[in-house]
């Protein structure tokens, strides 16, 4: 059985792999998306990360498509209450920035396609620093207030924001963010590392990486001369040309090798080890790309495998 992990100082206990929402109904049908979904609650997950703009980039569609599938999944398996659920505000194309209006108004839109009463974990996905971090505080604090939302997070937001929101929100005694997403992961490491972490850190914050996978370059199944059909596949190749992704990809092929597990389960232990961190989020098109994923919950690297790959990704 999967051991849990405590979200920062909330009462929510998540597995150590979040799995991302982002996919499903863009690349994985809403069909694909239940698969995927049964197989990770059936591997010991809990922990679901969507957004309400997902997926509103693809032509035809609107935002809300990953909350409608999994609204339609948690509807059909009568599960809502086993899984945290954890979503975003902000970025969906009707209802943009951090406004107090735009929050109220994109969590009932949330609430309604999830089919649920409550969301976990809330996110304000990018920051607006147009709006006073007292405006979205207090509005986030309502919410928690009225019931429709358990627990407060942030994402890509400045060290010098996070700070003044958690001062606030102590100040005024208000709910306070107990999480914080940032991109994160062995070939990308300043975007989290310094000043962002240690706030994080300083006010007992648990992060929860995106993109820990590099939008699959972490996998290795990006080499020298190979074409990979992904809808992402420009972004996770440009690593390779970098001195560094070919670093990492050499040290994560040689502990994998070593401890005869799959290179994506390397690369999530290594980030799962790392201050702060409790779950990093992958997602996955297909039930068959989950194993590796999973295993994450059993792969303790040691101290000379993970000062390996710190070294290599330096």
């Amino acid at each position: 059985m999967t051991s849990l992990r405590k979200l920062g100082s909330s009462d929510l206990q998540v597995s150590t792999l979040s799995l991302g929402g982002n996919v499903f109904g863009w690349t994985a049908d809403e069909a694909q998306s239940f698969a995927v979904l049964d197989a990770y609650t059936a591997g010991g997950g809990n922990f679901v990360d969507t957004a309400d703009t997902y997926s509103s980039w693809i032509p035809g569609n609107v935002g809300g498509e990953s909350e409608t599938v999994l609204g339609k999944w948690f509807a059909a398996r009568g599960n809502r209450s086993d899984v945290v659920l954890a979503t975003k505000v902000g970025s969906h194309p009707e209802y943009k920035g951090l406004a107090a209006a735009t929050i109220k108004a994109g969590a009932e839109e949330s609430l309604r396609r999830l089919g649920t009463d409550y969301i976990d974990l809330y996110y304000t996905h990018h920051d607006d620093e147009t709006v006073p971090v007292e405006e979205i505080i207090t509005a986030l604090d309502q919410l928690v207030k009225e019931g429709k939302v358990r627990e407060i997070a942030a994402s890509n937001i400045s060290p010098e924001r996070l700070r003044a929101s958690i001062d606030f929100s102590e100040r005024e005694g208000l709910a306070r963010y107990v999480a914080l997403q940032p991109h994160y992961n062995l070939v990308s490491r300043d975007t989290y590392e310094g000043e962002l972490q240690d706030t994080a850190a300083g006010a007992g914050l648990a992060s929860v990486p995106y993109f820990a996978l590099a939008s699959g370059f972490l996998t290795g199944k990006y080499r020298p001369g190979t074409t990979v059909d992904s809808a992402r596949a420009g972004g996770a190749a440009q690593h390779l040309e970098t001195e560094r992704g070919q670093k990492v990809l050499a040290a994560l092929d040689e502990i994998a090798r070593e401890r005869n597990a799959e290179i994506a389960t390397v690369a999530l232990a290594w980030l799962a080890s790392r201050p702060t961190v409790v779950s990093p989020i992958a997602s996955a098109r297909t039930v068959e790309q989950l194993p590796a994923l999973l295993a994450v919950h059993d792969l303790r690297l040691t101290d000379q495998e993970l000062t390996t790959l710190t070294e290599a990704s330096a």
